[in-house]
Order: structure tokens, then C-alpha cells, then sequence
């Protein structure tokens, strides 16, 4: 199991940390300046990048091992495999709402800069 588990948690942590770094929301463009726009976006995805997303994803594979471990111990003597699975899902669960706080962040921007925000 654990020969696997470190390039995974790599992979998986690559992925993550680069997922919002092309997000583009939805965003009505009837009688926008496209040159702004961009310019907006650009500036909103800068401060995005302020959300700690390895900070939140790493905490998230701590607590997760740590309950996957205790949860493994207690069911049947397998804390290793309970830690990995649980590290698995803790830092899936992190990341994914450190890039959601992301979304959210450039979202609030170009609306709070007018822009109509769709999705």
C-alpha cells in the first residue's frame, strides 16, 4: 500500500493546486469590454491564489489519516489501511474546498466589479 501512496497524494496534490489557476466562471458578457474583462479576471484569479490551497489540503490528509487510523484500530487491528484510505479522502475532501474557496473568491470579485456571474 504504501508504495503507491506518496506518488498519489503527489499527483492528486499537482492537480489540485493548479485547478483553479484556469478557472473561468460564466459570466454574461452582453455589453462588456472583453479587454477589461480579461483584465478583471486576471487580478481577480491573483487574489485567489491567497487561499491556501496546500495548507488546506494538507490538513485535510493529517485529519483524515488520523481518523482513517483510529477507525482501521478499533474494526479489526488495520489502522495502516484505515490511515491511508482516511489520508485519501481527507486530502480529496481539503483540496476540494480550498478550490471551492477559490471559485468562490474570483466569483465575489467580478461581481463586486460589476459583472453579472452566472455560474
Amino acid at each position: 500500500m504504501k508504495k503507491w501512496f506518496a506518488p498519489f497524494l503527489l499527483a492528486s496534490l499537482v492537480l489540485l493546486l493548479t485547478a483553479c489557476a484556469g478557472y473561468r466562471p460564466i459570466v454574461d458578457m452582453k455589453g462588456v469590454d472583453k479587454a477589461q474583462y480579461e483584465k478583471d479576471l486576471k487580478e481577480c484569479q491573483e487574489y485567489a491564489e491567497q487561499v491556501n490551497v496546500a495548507g488546506e489540503t494538507a490538513a485535510g490528509g493529517a485529519i483524515g489519516a488520523g481518523i482513517g487510523g483510529a477507525i482501521g484500530a478499533v474494526s479489526g487491528g488495520r489502522a495502516g489501511v484505515g490511515a491511508a484510505v482516511g489520508a485519501i479522502t481527507g486530502t480529496a475532501t481539503g483540496a476540494g474546498k480550498a478550490t471551492s474557496g477559490q471559485k468562490q473568491v474570483i466569483n465575489r470579485c467580478l461581481a463586486g466589479r460589476g459583472y453579472r456571474v452566472l455560474r
